[in-house]
């Protein structure tokens, strides 16, 4: 038996900051003790001074793999994730080929499980014409069946009503949606060209991809949700407006219909396009100054659940183009729970609602087994946090394969010292050890 002691550990843990040491057997956590814990172990570590959270789950990333491993691979951007404190994270399925049948979802499991750090899992994807192979997903072993219905690329645009109608009735796993009214969008771009031509500014992103085409897809998705019963959630919120969609008066395990909040949308607004451009240029767009605050907030009362990054990929060269050739999406796993810590320096969010945003609530939300917070008997998915020590994000410390991030030059005060991720150190004080892979994720439904 393999064994690790974490001693004099200040727990970040269901809502409690705490001391104690923790004892880990193989993958699991075997013991927690508030007084100690006396014994020998393999390898002891002394975590004085510094915070133990449970491992950060992201809900939403796109890892560009296969097809687009130029931007970004399971391999590079799993490795930046550990080393921003993400354990697991759920992938999308926007690939080439885009992830649309059982077969196809499968080989990207097999590449995950040969090359992944981090445990993971993938959304299947659905078309206007793949409702027979979703109905055969087997719902214990993926996150869940995504859902564009937003602007996309290739096949994955979901727009026909009665294959809409089809899946929201017939699919039992949870779906998740990408909503933008598409019809909504290309109607503002061609407003913007007779006005501008090509030479359309980023600036104006937020408004062509605006408030009422999110509220109008999010709604109906909600809409759908509510006629059949589904069990829905809605990802990266970026308007105010679409919080009234959500109910913060039950609590999450009763919610058959969910919302997530992104670090960009909550970290930047509109002004910020001004200075950076197309590299903060996501899908649905940043918004508002009083969007972002009105979604902070949602994420304190409990109207959003979850906080994830939509990390999203993209070569500087492709984010240097005019905007209208420029691809929307950004890089962030490897500094999503440095902004939170920041927030939290700042007096705007306690460590525990942070820990309650990016673990325990996606666990509870996707009903992952034994994930998400630090109990005797679940997989040891733990991260040490220094909160006395900065650093400033540079091209030398970014892991990320595209090499840039919208934090560049910015400075946290926190960083991440260990990653465990099923017991094994697999990051410590800036070294890998890539030994050992990560898990599949299985869920109990």
């Amino acid at each position: 038996m393999s064994t690790l002691l974490i001693r004099n550990a200040k727990l970040v843990n269901e809502g409690k900051v705490f001391y104690a040491d923790v004892l880990i057997k193989n993958n699991f956590i075997e013991k927690i003790d508030t007084n100690g814990i006396a014994m020998q172990a393999d390898k002891i570590i002394n975590a004085e001074g510094k915070y133990l959270l449970p491992g950060i789950i992201d809900d939403q990333v796109h890892f560009r793999e296969p097809g687009l491993t130029y931007k970004g691979e399971i391999y590079t951007e799993a490795k930046a994730a550990i080393a921003g404190g993400i354990t697991s994270y759920m992938e999308m399925p926007n690939t080439i080929p885009n992830a649309v049948t059982l077969d196809l979802l499968e080989e990207k499991y097999t590449r995950a499980a040969e090359c992944s750090l981090a445990n993971f899992s993938f959304f299947m994807g659905t078309t206007n014409k793949n409702l027979d192979e979703l109905l055969r997903v087997d719902e214990t072993k993926i996150c869940g069946i995504k859902i564009f219905m937003g602007s996309s690329t290739g096949d994955m645009l979901v727009d026909d009503p009665i294959a809409l109608e089809n899946i929201f009735k017939n699919v039992k796993t949870l779906i998740a949606t990408h909503c933008e009214d598409d019809p909504m969008i290309k109607l503002n771009q061609a407003l913007f060209m007779d006005l501008y031509g090509e030479n359309i500014s980023s600036v104006y992103h937020h408004l062509i991809r605006s408030e009422a085409a999110c509220y109008k897809s999010s709604s109906f998705a909600v809409e759908l949700a509510k006629k059949h019963n589904t069990r829905l959630h809605i990802l990266h919120i970026s308007t105010a407006k679409e919080l009234e969609l959500f109910r913060n008066d039950i609590p999450l395990s009763e919610k058959r219909i969910t919302a997530e909040a992104c670090i960009h949308h909550l970290w930047f607004t509109e002004a910020d396009y001004v200075t950076k451009g197309n590299y903060i240029k996501w899908n649905p767009a940043i918004k508002t100054a009083k969007d972002r605050d009105a979604i902070f907030n949602a994420v304190l009362d409990e109207t959003i659940d979850v906080i994830a990054t939509d990390h999203a990929p993209h070569t500087k060269d492709e984010k240097e183009l005019p905007y209208l050739k420029a691809p929307s999406g950004g890089p962030l796993v490897q500094h999503s729970l440095n902004a939170m810590l920041e927030f939290y320096y700042q007096g705007k969010i306690s460590l525990e609602k942070i820990v309650q945003k990016m673990c325990h609530n996606v666990a509870i939300l996707f009903e992952i087994d034994r994930r998400g917070f630090i109990r005797e008997g679940y997989f040891a998915d733990l991260i040490l946090v220094d909160l006395e020590k900065e650093y400033t994000v540079s091209k030398e410390n970014i892991l990320y394969k595209c090499k840039w991030s919208p934090f560049e030059n910015t400075t946290f005060h926190s960083i991440i010292t260990h990653t465990i991720v099923n017991g094994n150190v697999v990051f410590e004080n800036g070294i890998f050890d890539e030994t050992q892979k990560g898990m599949r994720l299985k869920f109990n439904r």
